[in-house]
């Protein structure tokens, strides 16, 4: 499933509640380094919080590196990110947005859509939430409920792994935005102790060494599965190899639950995810839309023993452009802790579906499925990731 390595120390944190205090703990802990990639960052509340615990660690002579994408955080980039090299945190943009209209081209789909931290190389974190306040960005924004994701925190030997990820991504960025040749580190700066007892994994994905890392989990994951499987997704449009997989699943008797948004800030591939509702049904698999707020979560618990937090997602994007990254943990206790927070989330704020009710729905929203269906199919041509999908 995954190449996992013990003692570790994992933590599930649910919702920027748990996480950003965490995130600005850890900066504030730096003495040496700290790292920290994301794809969206806003200056609101969180994103300036974020800010002055950054600029607090670089003046106190930590070296601290931020890389944003360049599309994600296009506001930040053209309004922030000079404050911050002024301050001495030393930021790059990852594939600015080209002038001239060329911002179109396949390749420019390509983002960098991991949400990765690490501090001295000894704690990280990985998964999907961006710096942005959980009550931001949504499509139906409720004050009660906040934005539905995860992150976990890592202390171990895999903190190491998120940190040498990050730094060679760093030095390609910056030959890349012609700025030479720069000096990093190839070492964490602090030896990496045992840390705990779980056995955890970083997995990756990009266009070059790991293309297929992160579907490969998924596929081990459901064809050694026995008893149960939960994925909550927020983008979900699998390849083929995908379906095939939770179908054989389902057929050999293992119980197969899906969690969708029902809030989505994507109608097109919402709609496109909303066509292969049927096919599910008919297949054994459980569904459920996620109706109290924005979801945005990308996990997996698989037979009350591994948990997947990460920042993929089961669609076109993540499984084929995007730089993506996932933690996968071995470990029953964690996965049960993540396993009750999915099913108390599904119990208090998801709709479960059936395929009379898919069935019944009005034929304007079906056939808007399948319009959308083909286009989002010819977009996938035009990207040249269909032979992928389709493999």
């Amino acid at each position: 499933m995954a190449p996992f390595r013990s003692g570790h120390q994992v933590t599930l944190l649910e919702n920027g509640a748990a996480f950003f205090p965490a995130l600005i703990a850890a900066i504030d802990r730096a003495q040496v380094e700290f790292w920290l990639e994301t794809y969206i960052f806003e200056v609101d509340e969180v994103g300036s919080a974020v800010i002055a615990a950054l600029v607090r660690a670089a003046q106190r002579g930590v070296m601290v590196r931020l890389l944003v994408d360049g599309f994600g955080s296009l506001e930040f980039v053209r309004d922030h990110a000079e404050r911050l090299r002024a301050a001495g945190v030393a930021v790059q943009v990852y594939r600015p947005l080209a002038s001239g209209g060329r911002w179109w081209r396949p390749n420019r789909m390509r983002r960098l859509h991991r949400k990765l931290a690490c501090r001295d190389g000894v704690e990280a974190f990985v998964g999907g939430i961006n710096i942005v306040s959980d009550f931001r960005r949504q499509p139906e924004p409720n004050p009660r409920y906040p934005r539905w994701d995860f992150a976990v925190r890592l202390e171990g030997p895999v903190a190491a792994e998120v940190r040498a990820a990050m730094a060679r991504l760093w030095r390609l960025v910056a030959w890349a935005s012609r700025r030479g040749r720069v000096v990093v580190p190839r070492d964490p700066p602090f030896a990496v102790a045992q840390a705990g007892s779980h056995r955890a994994a970083l997995v990756l994905r990009d266009s070059f060494r790991h293309r297929h890392a992160i579907e490969q989990s998924y596929l081990n994951a459901l064809a050694t599965a026995q008893q149960e499987v939960w994925i909550v997704c927020a983008y979900f449009f699998p390849g083929r190899r995908f379906r095939r997989a939770l179908e054989a699943c389902a057929q050999r008797g293992v119980r197969v639950r899906l969690v969708l948004q029902g809030l989505s800030d994507h109608p097109i591939l919402h709609y496109a995810t909303r066509s292969l509702y049927p096919w599910l049904l008919e297949n054994g698999i459980a569904l459920y839309e996620y109706t109290r707020a924005m979801m945005h979560a990308k996990v997996a618990v698989v037979d009350d023993r591994y948990a997947t937090v990460g920042s993929s997602n089961i669609d076109p994007f993540s499984l084929f452009l995007a730089r993506e990254a996932n933690a996968w943990v071995d470990d029953p206790a964690l996965a049960e802790e993540l396993r009750q927070r999915i099913t108390q989330a599904v119990a208090e704020g998801a709709e479960a579906l059936t395929l009379e009710r898919v069935r019944r729905l009005p034929w304007y929203q079906r056939m808007a499925s399948w319009v959308v269906l083909w286009g989002v199919r010819l977009a996938i041509g035009w990207a040249g990731i269909r032979r992928e999908m389709e493999g």
